[in-house]
């Protein structure tokens, strides 16, 4: 029998020569090069600084079954500066659906690594790839209009902080305009509207989707860009003619005649004068927005500002003083932000702006439908359907977005908007009477009425006949049941007469909008905002070639074997994105497809501007849409891009390996 040391020596030589065959064969296997990251197609000029998260592509290994890729702050890859990982991709590129914070380094401060699966073994990891993330420029100003804020659109932004310096105040917008509201309300002279300075600074979501479930390592990373120079604009004076409409500003300027020029964000309302059809001078002003000529339809209505330029505010309108004393006080101070409370058309119409509306309901998933499924080549381990019916979640949106003032997109030229402006006046408010609606008893804290209309907050009403008559003041209007500030000290029954005695000065609109646009005070505008998929024809498609090589797409007839990774230019306004992909162009017939432990759904949501289509050999196409989560519940959706061709094979290469 061979001693103890003899043994344990002989076993630690086994042991050792089996880890230096091991070592050996791992050697063996070349890591994947050439890895890269990109925004729209893998066979672009390297670069290493990117303003928003890019994909990545490297060389494909032979053999390769599989890859793992890793992003981290570190070139090491400790685990505490890992970014995002995935270790379930199949082809040599990958889409990383979350947000990446500005970070820079010396030279670089975030890195990218791959490496590849072969057989039962796994490859070294590639080197390195570093790159930053900045923003290379910030908004600039636009050519614009007296009473109007315009600045070039940032691509990849969300929205817009402004800085009002001499106002002391900063004001969110959504679009790349803003009103000078806070200058020009309730003091129109050039002492207070001649120049404006401002600074700008862009907004960006922290987003991913539902199954990155953010940065690895928690990283946090700032809302915001960083903010532009002090700019100077100055506004001539104040027009005092007849109330005119000069056009709508975005991106580009229209005027209804321009059928080539759709706007990309929703877009200012310029105007010019104070005089009304009858010639009456005013100060404030609202504008309207239809989908007829005849001004009926009303689609939107604006907060009342006294500017000559309307952009809407998606965090609420200026606020309105409510007495003669608090209106004099206006005059002498830049209009804080506030609740605007009930205001007329002309016809004593309670109008609400758009602007005081209530947050919509986001569009975080895709309702199921009985369509035949197709299945998909990846993710399908595991699925539960939903069934029809049901919602399918792909984005999970935090915090407040605002009240929806965006506009949907218009078939333009043939379909548009029309839009008028309309002067407003403030007035103490005239006598009125109804009666009691239903009997109220003694200590009633509320009062229906047989009708609300031009009953407002601050009313002070006269309740009841000579036997039971008291005053009380109004806190609420809810329908036809008005709040009272103190609990009735009589009974009152159905029938008895309410007149308000006195009450807060009322906002109404001094024309009616189906008249001003008949007199000619009515333009035309159309909106349109769908993204890019292709550059000169040829799709921003990349991934693998069916003899194996890296490729993009240099023609809608490229051929990819697995799934290829599609990229779109970023859509001004939308804050998401939905993709779909048919097996036929016309009609196009969206794909069932099942996620995994999600259901079925036509396509999926994104926050990113590149995925990874799981697609079967054939020939597909798809599209893109945007989702502004500024629209209406229900609504949100914006207009389709134009299909793109994408050919899916069989490989024609042989997979080799030991």
């Amino acid at each position: 029998m061979a001693s103890a040391p003899r043994l344990l020596f002989a076993l630690l030589a086994m042991l050792l020569l089996a880890t230096s065959a091991n070592a050996s064969r791992t050697a063996a296997l070349p890591a994947p090069a050439g890895l890269h990251g990109f925004l729209f197609r893998a066979d672009e000029p390297v670069r290493h600084e990117f303003a928003r998260t890019p994909a990545f592509a490297w060389s494909p290994v032979r053999g390769a079954t599989g890859y793992e890729f890793q992003l981290a702050t570190s070139n090491t890859f400790r685990e505490n500066g890992l970014v995002f990982k995935s270790a379930s991709l199949k082809t040599p590129v990958v889409s990383v659906m979350l947000t990446l914070p500005w970070i820079t380094g010396s030279p670089y401060s975030l890195y990218a690594r791959v490496r590849a699966t072969v057989g039962s073994r796994v490859t070294a990891w590639s080197e390195p790839f570093g790159f930053n993330m900045r923003q290379p420029n910030v908004a600039k100003p636009m050519v614009s209009f007296p009473g109007l804020l315009r600045w070039t659109p940032v691509e990849g932004a969300l929205g817009y902080q402004l800085w009002l310096i001499d106002v002391n105040k900063k004001v969110l917008s959504f679009t790349n305009v803003l009103d000078e509201r806070e200058l020009y309300t309730f003091h129109q002279s050039a002492e207070w509207t001649s120049k404006v300075r401002w600074r700008i600074r862009t907004l960006r979501g922290d987003f991913s989707d539902e199954t990155t479930g953010g940065r690895a390592n928690g990283l946090p990373i700032t809302s915001w860009g960083p903010w532009s120079p002090v700019y100077e604009s100055s506004n001539p004076p104040l027009d005092t003619g007849t109330l005119r409409l000069v056009g709508t500003a975005s991106d580009v300027f229209a005027t209804g005649a321009n059928a080539d020029v759709a706007h990309r964000l929703m877009p200012s309302f310029v105007f010019s004068g104070t005089k009304g059809l009858d010639g009456t001078d005013a100060e404030l002003f609202r504008v309207y927005v239809y989908t007829d000529s005849d001004c009926v339809n009303r689609i939107f209505a604006g907060a009342v500002v006294g500017s000559p330029a309307y952009s809407a505010r998606s965090y609420g309108p200026i606020d309105l003083p409510r007495t003669t004393v608090a209106l004099a006080g206006a005059r002498g101070a830049y209009a804080p932000d506030g609740d605007q409370g009930t205001t007329y058309a002309a016809d004593g119409e309670p109008i609400v702006p758009n602007e005081s509306l209530a947050q919509p309901t986001l569009t975080t998933g895709l309702a199921t439908s009985a369509a035949p499924t197709t299945t998909p080549a990846a993710p399908t381990t595991g699925d539960t359907s939903t069934g029809a019916g049901s919602t399918v979640k792909f984005l999970t949106p935090t915090g407040n977005w605002g009240a929806p003032v965006d506009l949907w997109d218009t078939n333009w030229p043939e379909g548009g908007y029309y839009w008028t402006v309309v002067p407003v006046e403030a007035v103490n408010p005239d006598a009125l009477t109804t009666s009691v609606g239903e009997a109220a008893a003694i200590g009633a804290t509320t009062l229906a009425l047989s009708s609300t209309t031009g009953f407002a907050t601050g009313d002070v009403l006269q309740i009841g006949n000579a036997s039971n008559q008291e005053n009380a003041t109004v806190t609420a209007v809810n329908g036809n049941t008005v709040t009272l500030a103190l609990a009735l000290k009589q009974g009152h029954g159905v029938g008895e007469p309410v007149a308000r005695r006195s009450g807060n000065l009322i906002y109404r609109d001094l024309e009616l909008p189906q008249e001003v646009c008949a007199s000619g005070r009515v333009m035309r505008f159309g909106k349109s905002s769908e993204p890019t998929l292709v550059a000169a024809g040829t799709p921003f498609a990349s991934g693998l070639s069916p003899k194996g090589r890296l490729t993009s797409a240099v023609s809608p007839a490229t051929s990819f074997y697995g799934a290829p990774l599609v990229a779109w230019t970023p859509t001004l306004a939308a804050d998401a994105y939905h993709v779909q992909w048919s097996k036929t162009l016309s009609p196009f017939r969206p794909v069932n497809v099942k996620w995994q432990g999600k259901g079925e759904a036509p396509g999926f949501l994104t926050f990113g501007t590149a995925a990874v289509l799981p697609l079967a050999p054939g020939t597909w196409y798809y599209r893109v849409r945007g989702i502004s989560f500024h629209l209406p519940t229900n609504a949100q959706f914006m207009g389709w891009s134009d299909p793109a061709r994408l050919v899916v094979s069989k490989p024609t290469f042989r997979v080799g390996g030991r």
